[in-house]
């Protein structure tokens, strides 16, 4: 007999005396032990969800027999797996990705009353039904936690709910096509955004008024910006999603929005810069390992409770590389590995040379370059939550999918190195010494996550402190982007050429 641990604390109750009649279900304990009452509230194949006097229970389908009105054909139900959260990118995202899932898995897909239907290609049989509703945070947690929802689709995370990463966007500062502007600082983007600068003259533009365009102030991609900025979003034409904003932005040559680069339609992006003018750029690398500030990861948020199996089994497809071929289709950043050669990487090298502080000297470079010389950088990089050793959201995904590669040996004869960086802040050797700690403790986050794997097949660690900024030290969000640990690989010359065990 197989109880979920919820049922543990019941024990002391032994076997309730009686049904309340207002309730529709009795599951008993195969061995006559023990039995709960109450209002079943969904059934997924494997596992009864019930409102009893004790909560919201679930309970092991194989352990109990079922009594009463309210049970299910133990045949296999039409599962309701329910999307609910930020509208632009489910409208364009689930869609598609229901749909590969269910080509993935054999199943015929039909569309009809805004549903998804997954069948059994042989019986017939409709096995579940995925839906996807545009909501608001608020709303959509509260459907999450009453069980009208399976999944939230957010742009961030919440500490009392899992998540599993989804896809990537990069929010863009956009114009119209006939804005004379350029490019835009982070402070000035920063500024014109909260309000501050009501001119384009104040920012570098022409003597005209700003016009500010975006979602209203409870959207999760407002949210979001304004964590990134470290400030409250002011708006001056509000739009109900983001298609029409971009239309009205495009239709305005003096407005100034921020949206993601998916949904930019007939806008243009500025180029965005730092406070000490290093260019900031959403190529798709960058996106991928946050060295862009604005980068917007999406998540898949899922409750403390068990979901069915399908729905399981549709968040372990994300991974899949038809799930990121339709991510990237969609015009989203996919979570695909990305490699580049360090040869493409000069920019980061002036960063460095014009950045370098007075205790980063020519041999810490030279450190630097030799180790650069004909490696390739992963997409794959690793921050923390401020002020934490912990890893961040977007990073324990990043740790995971680097586990299941290095468990099925994806980079054979090739080094891989965690090399760690800091900001500036403080001194040299203590910053040094800083990114030596984090590369470790990737490292050792990385051996918990594949405890099967021989340490030779580990990456290395190396560090550099500050000796190779992203951005500038000056703002909060700079020092963020400096903090890191990158995957970097190296041919292997000692294994290369090795044999292969049979």
């Amino acid at each position: 007999m197989r109880i979920v641990s919820c049922l543990v604390g019941l024990a002391a109750a032994s076997m309730l005396a009686g049904v309340v009649h207002s309730q529709d279900v009795t599951l008993t304990a195969r061995d006559g032990g023990l039995a709960l009452t109450g209002t079943l509230l969904g059934w997924d194949g494997e596992f009864y969800r019930v409102e009893t006097e004790y909560g919201n229970l679930t309970v092991d389908g194989q352990g109990v027999i079922c009594d009463g009105p309210g049970c299910p054909e133990l045949t296999a139900p039409r599962i309701p797996v329910r999307i609910v959260g930020e509208g632009d990118p489910g409208l364009r995202l689930i869609p598609p990705l229901v749909a590969a899932f269910a080509a993935a898995r054999g199943l015929d897909h039909s569309l009809s009353d805004g549903k998804a239907r997954l069948a059994d290609r042989a019986s017939g049989q409709i096995l579940a039904e995925f839906s996807f509703e545009a909501m608001a945070p608020e709303a959509a947690r509260a459907a999450l936690v009453s069980g009208a929802a399976e999944l939230i689709l957010s742009a961030g995370t919440e500490p009392d709910l899992g998540s599993r990463p989804l896809a990537l966007d990069a929010l863009v500062p956009v114009v119209s096509p006939g804005n004379p502007v350029a490019r835009i600082s982070s402070a000035d983007l920063a500024r014109a955004l909260s309000g501050e600068v009501s001119n384009w003259a104040e920012i570098g533009g022409p003597d005209m008024p700003l016009v500010l365009h975006g979602l209203p102030g409870s959207s999760g991609l407002q949210r979001a910006l304004s964590g990134r900025l470290g400030r409250n979003i002011e708006t001056t034409e509000t739009h109900p999603d983001l298609a029409a904003l971009a239309a009205a932005v495009a239709r305005d040559p003096w407005a100034l929005a921020v949206t993601g680069r998916a949904v930019a339609g007939q806008t243009r992006i500025l180029t965005l810069t730092d406070s000490c003018g290093f260019p900031l750029l959403p190529s798709s690398l960058a996106v991928k390992a946050e060295d862009y500030p604005l980068a917007l990861p999406l998540h898949l948020l899922t409750p403390r409770r068990r979901l069915p199996l399908l729905a399981r089994e549709f968040l372990e497809f994300l991974t899949d590389p038809r799930a990121q071929e339709v991510i990237a289709t969609q015009g989203y950043v996919d979570r695909a590995a990305e490699r580049q050669p360090m040869t493409a990487d000069g920019l980061r090298l002036i960063n460095a040379i014009q950045g370098a502080g007075e205790e980063t000297t020519l041999a810490d470079l030279k450190r630097l370059v030799d180790l650069m010389d004909g490696a390739d950088r992963l997409s794959f990089t690793f921050r923390f939550e401020d002020g934490s050793s912990t890893l961040d959201a977007h990073s324990r995904g990043t740790l995971q999918d680097l586990a299941r590669l290095l468990e099925t040996n994806a980079f054979g004869g090739e080094r891989l190195i965690l090399v760690g960086f800091s900001d500036g802040s403080g001194a040299a050797s203590a910053n040094l010494a800083l990114s030596e700690d984090r590369a470790r403790a990737v490292q050792a986050a990385l051996q918990a996550a594949a405890p099967d794997l021989p340490a030779a097949r580990l990456p290395d660690v190396a560090a550099f402190g500050e000796a190779l900024p992203m951005a500038c030290d000056e703002t909060g969000a700079g020092r963020r982007l400096n903090r890191r640990v990158e995957l970097w690989l190296q041919p292997d010359f000692l294994t290369a050429g090795a044999p292969t065990e049979d």
